[in-house]
């Protein structure tokens, strides 16, 4: 009763398995060689001609209409192609006329290119190599002999003296004063004494002008020109301190 009951169950699982399907059937049919045959019939139907030219097909590309249309295209080709061929002609042509030079063809093999020298860049007097071989220890020693022998020293001389009447001598009165810039030392009366200052102080080209004239005509004591209104005995902002600096230290 049990190997009945075994066996039924055996025959039930065998059942209902799915079978191993054929490798060598296509995908969807049951055959490739099927599959195939139907796909080329597909093709024939919607083209309207054999897939395959049948033996002895000749090809209209020689034929008729079609092989004059082909071959004047290719005329038309080789034409276009001769025109471009005489404008890269012409454009190597002129290039080369331009800087008398081939054109350069890249390619592993070409040289490397030549150094172009120029003046720029260091000079032959910091240049080592060109000064090594330009000159030598036994060479400077003679021009330092020669230079030597032209040196001359030069003994200083008296200063000239001052002949005849060259006007005052400010840096003398500089250092004859003690008083400061705007200290008030002589009086000064009149009208309008800054404005009268102002215009005539710039018709100087320079303070230093200025007080020499000032002294050359009366100054410090008396100011016909109004060129001290504060009465410092100095003209048109001139400042006695850089003279005295100079000789005092």
């Amino acid at each position: 009763m049990r190997f009945t009951i075994l066996v039924a169950a055996l025959a039930a699982v065998s059942a209902c398995s799915p079978g191993i399907p054929d490798s060598a059937a296509g995908v969807g049919f049951d055959d490739y060689s099927e599959y195939e045959a139907k796909r080329q019939a597909r093709e024939v139907v919607l083209t309207g001609a054999s897939a395959v030219p049948p033996a002895g097909a000749m090809s209209d590309e020689t034929s008729g209409t079609a092989g004059s249309a082909s071959i004047a295209s290719a005329s038309s080709d080789d034409t276009d192609s001769a025109t471009l061929a005489r404008e890269t002609q012409a454009a190597l042509a002129a290039t080369r006329a331009d800087s008398a030079q081939q054109p350069l063809r890249a390619s592993p093999g070409n040289p490397p290119p030549e150094t172009v020298e120029s003046a720029s860049g260091i000079s032959t007097e910091n240049d080592f190599n060109a000064v090594g071989d330009a000159r030598s220890i036994e060479s400077d020693a003679a021009l330092i002999a020669r230079n030597r022998e032209q040196y001359q020293v030069v003994q200083p001389t008296a200063l000239p003296s001052r002949s005849g009447n060259t006007g005052p001598n400010i840096v003398e009165y500089a250092l004859a004063t003690k008083h400061p810039v705007g200290t008030k030392v002589y009086n000064r009366i009149g009208l309008n004494k800054q404005s009268r200052f102002e215009r005539n102080c710039a018709k100087y080209s320079s303070p230093d002008r200025a007080q020499i004239d000032f002294l050359a005509n009366g100054g410090p004591n008396r100011d016909k020109m109004g060129l001290d209104p504060d009465g410092d005995g100095y003209a048109c902002a001139w400042n006695p301190a850089p003279f005295r600096i100079a000789v005092n230290g």
